[in-house]
C-alpha cells in the first residue's frame, strides 16, 4: 500500500475548555449551545475515520498511530517556557494559550499525540516507505506561533515536522500549500525569515486572523521572497482556488523546486463551513490535490503529506477529506457526496470569476510570476 493514514483515537477526546457558541464566549447576549459548543468539535474528524471505514477505503491504506511528539522536538519550534504553561495548565482545569487556542485537562499530552502523527507521517513518506500520507492531526496547528496559540491551535504540527526531519535526516526544501480557509498565521511566523521552506497560503481575505489579507508580506531577510499570501474574496468558489494554482501556486513551487510537499489541509473553505464564506466542494479539493501530487512528482520523488487543519461541517468535511484520499491513493469508492450538486448551482459567476482573475493576476506579478 502506497498510501498511509496516521490516525489515534486518543486526539478526538481533546475536548477544548471554556463555554462558547461556535467561537464567541458565552455570557451576555451569547447564549449557551447544546454539547461542547465550540466549532472544533471530535464529530467532523470521527466522521472522515468513519466515511473511510464505511466505504472501504481504509482497506487500500496503511493505517497507523505514532508515538507523541517528545519535549526535545517541540522545542525545535516552540518555546520551553510556552510548553511549561501549556503543560501546566493541562495538569490542572485547561485554560487558553493565546486568541482562542482553549483546551481542557489532559490536551497537553493529546496535542503532543497529534504533532507525533504529523511527524510520523512525514517521516514515512521522506524515508519512502510510503508515497504519500494523510495525518488526521487534532488538535489542528497552523495557527501556533512559536510562544503563542491561536484559533483552536497548540502546537503547530507541520512546523514541528519539518524541523524534526530537518535534524534526522538533513532535509532541504520544503514547499508548505496551506489552503486552509484561514491564513496559515503561525507557520508563516516561525518560517518568515527561512529560504528554505516556501510557505503558501490560499485564504479568504479578512477572516481569520481578523481583518488579515497579507498579499504584501513576501518574508524578510533571507527569507524575502519565500512566503506567499493569497487572499481570496469571500464566496469565492472551485473556479478561483484552481485559477490560483495555475497562476501562483504552480509557477511558485516549479520555482522553488522542493524536495517534499506538505498540505496544510484545512476543509474549512466548503461552502457549508460555520466559521467562513467560501464554495468549495469534494471535488475541488480532488482537483488540488491532483495538481498537488503532479508538483511533487515533477519536484520531490512524488512525495506528498497533507495533514489536517481546520473543517467544521459535520456534513461536508468528510467527503472532503475523502476526495483528497481517494486521490493520493488512486482508489474510488463507492460514496458519493449527495450536497455537491446543490453547491455547484452556487457557484459564482462570469463577472465575480473575472474580478477574483483579475486580483490573482495582480498577486502573481508582485511575485514575478
Amino acid at each position: 500500500m502506497t498510501t498511509a493514514f496516521f490516525h489515534d483515537e486518543r486526539t478526538l477526546w481533546h475536548l477544548p475548555g471554556g463555554f462558547y457558541a461556535t467561537m464567541l464566549p458565552v455570557g451576555r447576549w451569547v447564549q449557551p449551545m447544546a454539547g461542547p459548543g465550540i466549532a472544533e468539535t471530535p464529530d467532523s474528524k470521527r466522521r472522515i475515520k468513519s466515511l473511510l471505514d464505511v466505504s472501504g477505503l481504509g482497506a487500500h491504506l496503511d493505517q497507523h498511530t505514532a508515538q507523541p511528539a517528545s519535549e526535545e522536538d517541540l522545542l525545535r519550534v516552540h518555546t520551553r517556557d510556552y510548553l511549561q504553561r501549556f503543560q501546566a495548565g493541562s495538569a490542572a482545569q485547561g485554560g487558553d494559550m493565546g486568541d482562542l487556542a482553549v483546551y481542557g485537562p489532559g490536551s497537553y499530552e493529546i496535542a503532543q499525540l497529534s504533532t507525533g502523527l504529523a511527524v510520523a507521517a512525514v517521516e514515512s513518506v521522506l524515508t519512502g516507505r510510503h508515497a504519500n500520507a494523510f495525518a488526521l492531526s487534532r488538535p489542528p496547528g497552523h495557527h501556533a506561533s512559536r510562544d503563542r496559540g491561536a484559533g483552536f491551535c497548540l502546537f503547530n504540527n507541520i512546523a514541528v515536522a519539518i524541523e524534526v526531519m530537518k535534524a534526522r535526516h538533513g532535509l532541504g526544501r520544503v514547499a508548505v500549500i496551506d489552503w486552509d480557509v484561514h491564513h496559515g498565521n503561525g507557520t508563516q511566523s516561525i518560517f518568515y525569515s527561512r529560504p528554505d521552506v516556501l510557505t503558501i497560503s490560499l485564504h479568504q481575505e479578512n477572516c481569520y486572523p481578523p481583518g488579515y489579507s497579507g498579499a504584501d508580506d513576501r518574508g524578510e531577510g533571507e527569507g524575502l521572497g519565500f512566503n506567499m499570501n493569497i487572499p481570496l474574496q469571500p464566496g469565492g468558489g472551485h473556479a478561483a482556488y484552481l485559477y490560483a494554482f495555475e497562476r501562483l501556486v504552480i509557477p511558485a513551487i516549479d520555482r522553488f523546486a522542493p524536495e517534499l510537499i506538505i498540505v496544510a489541509s484545512g476543509l474549512d473553505a466548503n461552502a457549508l463551513d460555520p466559521l467562513a464564506r467560501m464554495q468549495l466542494y469534494p471535488d475541488s479539493y480532488r482537483e488540488m490535490t491532483r495538481l498537488a501530487m503532479q508538483l511533487a512528482a515533477r519536484h520531490a520523488n512524488g512525495r506528498l503529506v497533507a495533514v489536517h487543519e481546520g473543517g467544521y461541517s459535520e456534513v461536508c468535511v468528510p467527503f472532503c477529506a475523502l476526495a483528497i484520499i481517494e486521490e493520493l491513493c488512486g482508489q474510488r469508492s463507492a460514496a458519493v457526496d449527495p450536497l455537491s450538486d446543490f453547491i455547484k448551482l452556487q457557484q459564482p459567476g462570469a463577472r465575480f470569476d473575472a474580478l477574483q482573475r483579475e486580483l490573482i493576476d495582480d498577486m502573481a506579478a508582485l511575485h514575478g510570476l
